[in-house]
């Protein structure tokens, strides 16, 4: 009988292990990365530099926006060979930042206080690097939520992110007890989308129009095709608990507000600093710096978000996905990249993966989930230090491909769909 067991045992022992090492072998194949059945992911370059944004063409062209200089070119020029890897085969610019676009024959790209276009050749390499015209200048640029994403629309429009260079436009920035700023007046240059002409040079604010306000900073945005309207993703403010410990204990603190996917329409109001989405409550509440508690709600004036997700996971990247290689239910759906938290403490930091939101006729028809994860390396981040990659930036290869960043040593992952 014990001889039994001792096979028994030893069985058990071999199953667990062949389970182990196909569990790591599988991951290994994946660049480390869990997806969904019948999708695939390889690592096709390390820059060691920032990647922030990018954008591929056909013929294997890939254009990376770093947020700062690598080797001196704040924009690089990657080619993908037929065995999937790629290699930097060019740069230019010397401003770093995060937004880049193509439309139209043109290369958009932005430094965190203006915007460039560069005009594409037939072979999809820019015609002057040297010589860009420069779209929009004079942004305000604070010490945080800098960057400058932007996205063009179908009608000769670029739409730039201007983000609050404070946490929740408070009299002393970040300081406990500290009262908001009556009516926010940094709202008239900062804290929402604006609106340019993507062809006239040296605009300013003065030619812009306010898109939309109470944003407080969206790095990832995207322009929805089947509804024509843009969608943003908003990063939610900060340190309820450690602001106002007497209203919110650490966990309410680590789990709201809401990092919201807004739908935009011109005009639109989403009420920060004033208000902060409460998913958990499944409200808009009145912000502590400007007379709330945590339960008392705010106007209802302000937009709703389409999407609430958990607090502090700071989403930076935005894809509506219209190619045909992924499955029919991912069809004009919107993809996600969740950088990760820094502030989520004591619970552990979460985020540092690509969640995926079905949508139907330009609206969400489902619930949201993680599509791929793993990023981070480790089985639990208590910090970010101890991310190996973070999700930043997607793009669409034109065989429907998606690709994401990695603005910890510049990672560009490739997820492909395999029947």
């Amino acid at each position: 009988m014990n001889q039994f067991r001792i096979a028994i045992s030893t069985c058990i022992i071999v199953f667990v292990l062949l389970s182990q090492s196909f569990t790591g072998f599988c991951q290994a194949t994946n660049a480390g990365l869990k997806l969904p059945q019948g999708f695939t992911a390889k690592k096709i370059i390390d820059t060691s530099g920032k990647a922030r944004h990018l954008s591929v063409l056909p013929g294997g062209l890939i254009y990376v926006k770093m947020a700062r200089p690598w080797q001196g070119k704040g924009i690089l020029m990657l080619k993908e060979n037929d065995k999937g890897q790629a290699a930097v085969v060019g740069g230019f610019s010397n401003y770093g930042g995060t937004g880049i676009y193509i439309k139209s024959g043109y290369l958009y790209a932005s430094s965190n206080e203006e915007v460039f276009r560069y005009q594409l050749g037939e072979d999809g390499q820019v015609k002057n690097p040297d010589k860009p015209e420069r779209i929009i200048t004079g942004l305000k640029m604070g010490r945080q939520h800098e960057t400058k994403s932007i996205v063009l629309d179908n009608d000769g429009n670029i739409y730039v992110n201007i983000g609050m260079p404070t946490n929740s436009c408070q009299e002393k920035d970040r300081q406990p007890g500290s009262m908001g700023i009556p009516g926010c007046p940094l709202l008239d240059s900062a804290g929402g989308i604006w609106q340019f002409r993507c062809d006239k040079p040296d605009q300013t604010y003065k030619d812009g129009i306010r898109y939309a306000t109470g944003l407080r900073n969206v790095v990832g945005l995207d322009w929805n095709t089947q509804n024509n309207t843009l969608f943003v993703m908003q990063h939610g403010r900060d340190q309820l608990h450690d602001l106002f410990p007497a209203l919110y204990t650490q966990k309410q603190s680590a789990e709201v507000p809401a990092e919201c996917m807004y739908m935009i329409r011109k005009g639109d109001n989403a009420g920060f600093p004033f208000i902060y989405y409460d998913q958990v409550q499944g409200k808009k509440i009145l912000a502590p710096e400007y007379g709330g508690d945590g339960k008392k709600e705010g106007s209802k004036e302000y937009i709703d978000p389409v999407v609430a997700f958990p607090g502090h996971l700071a989403p930076n990247g935005l894809l509506f996905y219209t190619g045909t290689q992924f499955p029919e239910r991912f069809r004009n759906g919107a993809f996600v990249a969740f950088h990760g938290s820094w502030n989520r403490t004591p619970e552990k930091q979460e985020g540092y993966y690509v969640v995926f939101v079905p949508f139907e006729n330009g609206k969400p028809s489902g619930k949201w989930e993680v599509f791929a994860d793993g990023f981070s390396g480790v089985s639990e981040v208590l910090s970010p230090r101890q991310a190996r990659h973070r999700p930043c930036g997607l793009a669409q290869g034109p065989d429907g491909a998606l690709y994401v960043t990695d603005d910890v040593k510049g990672a560009i992952y490739k997820i492909e769909y395999k029947q």
